[in-house]
């Protein structure tokens, strides 16, 4: 059986475990072989915790651990955690950077001890940018992550890793957050499915209240849907102290995927507005990828119309959110500077991280209040525009263009700022529901001549995760993605 591991997601792996036809120490030994064979090749997994997973293991199939009950949706199911915002007690920690670099984490984060009730074995931490600032995962302490379907390409990011390991079929699905993009695209470049659920579903705590002003959010990209729906019951819903949570869900999210959508109303973006990006054409693969999507909706008897972008008040948010993020990258100089008792200095960053950094730092209180002022009006302005027009999802491409060569985002003498021109493309239409909270997804329906995935973007309604996972749901029914492999992928071996 271990050679076909692979192809179970994680719901179907924990089932095996629990029937008794598949011991939790030979599917982590399985795993463990798996990065040891394919990891070499991408670069995804930067950090090994086998011991302290193989403990866990043998304590899972004594049925003796406290750490789980036997009943738990992913009971033995080895994970990958993002090596950022989220600890795990006693593993290696350092969000990409030159200047965390070596330390523990002391705790564990109350989404990573929901995802240990929920049964989940972290077997090891997997590659980000530096402080998750920039849309490829390419840092200059790990090295980068190559997408397993071309490894000249970006496997995206922030959670590149996650999505090249879960694309290579090392695990069925890994950790990952999301603050402009960083779930949607890289499931978007990997040909995965990866839902970035509503402000506040998920916790942040207790290191945290909320990250940028909200605009960061936790999950996890996954191969099938149900298993994003499965986890997502098990890690939602308030911890004590959180700022603000999500409105409850009406019945759990596994429901939600095996029932019916109904006819939806779908709003298709696929036009950006005038300068919206630097860059306001959307690359004919992403838009081959967009229409197909919405003829595959109608197909499907949904009600498709048209967007004209003209017709949303479009401020500038993108020097809104490039303050924004500004000031996320000086909140995580300072914080780090306060936990490790030392005082930052240039040599110890990128240099486009430390130019973000100077960046936030230099602006003030008032600016920053005027930034959040803007931005939520802009959030109140779409959810009036949604509700005006009726529109139950909108429907865009994830990216406006398809995966960029390796090295794209590395500064150069004469682009020091090469990243953030390079990271327009990639997060134009993303960052949208990081700014209104809304949930949105990004479903593999389409791959390019080349063979390159093209992820689509449905964006819900704010609380509204169960209108996407019913979509979801129909469209992964109707054009299966789950068998779909990448040159590297541990199926090759077999």
């Amino acid at each position: 059986m271990q050679s076909d591991l692979h192809r179970y997601d994680a719901i179907g792996l924990s089932d095996l475990i629990r029937s008794g036809e598949l011991r939790a120490t030979e599917l982590l030994e399985d795993t463990i072989e798996r990065i040891e064979s394919l990891n070499p090749k991408l670069n995804a997994v930067i950090y090994k915790a086998y011991e302290q997973a193989r403990q866990i293991a043998e304590g899972c199939d004594a049925r003796s651990g406290a750490w789980a009950s036997s009943d738990a949706p992913f009971y033995g199911v080895p994970f990958l955690l993002k090596d950022l915002v989220a600890e795990a007690q006693g593993l290696h920690f350092h969000e990409g950077s030159r200047f965390v670099d070596g330390y523990v984490s002391k705790i564990d984060s109350e989404l990573v001890a929901r995802q240990k009730k929920a049964g989940l074995i972290i077997v090891g931490k997997t590659n980000t940018p530096e402080f998750g600032l920039l849309p490829t995962t390419e840092p200059e302490l790990c090295g980068p992550t190559l997408n397993p379907w071309n490894t000249a390409l970006t496997p995206g990011g922030s959670s590149g890793g996650s999505a090249a390991a879960v694309a290579a079929g090392i695990v069925p699905m890994a950790h990952g957050n999301d603050g402009g993009g960083s779930i949607r695209i890289p499931a978007s470049c990997c040909g995965l499915f990866g839902l970035k659920p509503t402000r506040g579903r998920n916790p942040l705590g207790p290191l945290f209240g909320d990250m940028g002003s909200g605009l960061a959010c936790e999950h996890a990209i996954t191969r099938t849907v149900r298993d994003s729906a499965a986890l997502l019951d098990a890690t939602s819903g308030p911890a004590i102290g959180d700022p603000y949570w999500a409105p409850p869900k009406a019945r759990p999210f596994i429901e939600e995927t095996y029932a019916p959508p109904g006819k939806l109303k779908i709003g298709l973006l696929d036009t950006l507005p005038e300068g919206w990006t630097g860059n306001t054409e959307v690359h004919p693969d992403c838009k081959a990828a967009t229409d197909s999507a919405a003829r595959l909706c109608e197909q499907l008897g949904h009600v498709i119309e048209a967007i004209d972008p003209a017709k949303i008040k479009w401020p500038p948010l993108a020097r809104s959110f490039g303050h924004l993020f500004a000031s996320f990258a000086a909140h995580a100089c300072l914080y780090w500077e306060k936990e490790l008792d030392k005082k930052a200095a240039p040599e110890q960053f990128e240099s486009l991280s430390w130019m973000s950094i100077q960046a936030g730092l230099q602006l003030s209180a008032g600016a920053y209040l005027a930034i959040i002022q803007d931005i939520q009006g802009f959030s109140r302005m779409m959810a009036h525009f949604r509700e005006f027009n009726g529109y139950d999802v909108i429907l865009s491409p994830t990216m406006t263009c398809p995966p960029t060569d390796i090295g794209a985002f590395a500064p150069t003498q004469d682009e020091p700022t090469r990243g953030y021109k390079a990271s327009a493309a990639f997060i134009a239409l993303t960052k949208i529901q990081n700014i209104t909270g809304d949930p949105a997804m990004s479903v593999p329906l389409f791959w390019n001549e080349k063979g390159v995935p093209i992820g689509v973007q449905f964006a819900g309604r704010f609380g509204d995760e169960a209108t996407l996972l019913r979509l979801a749901a129909q469209l992964e029914k109707e054009q299966p993605w789950a068998d779909k492999t990448p040159a590297i992928h541990w199926g090759a071996n077999k």
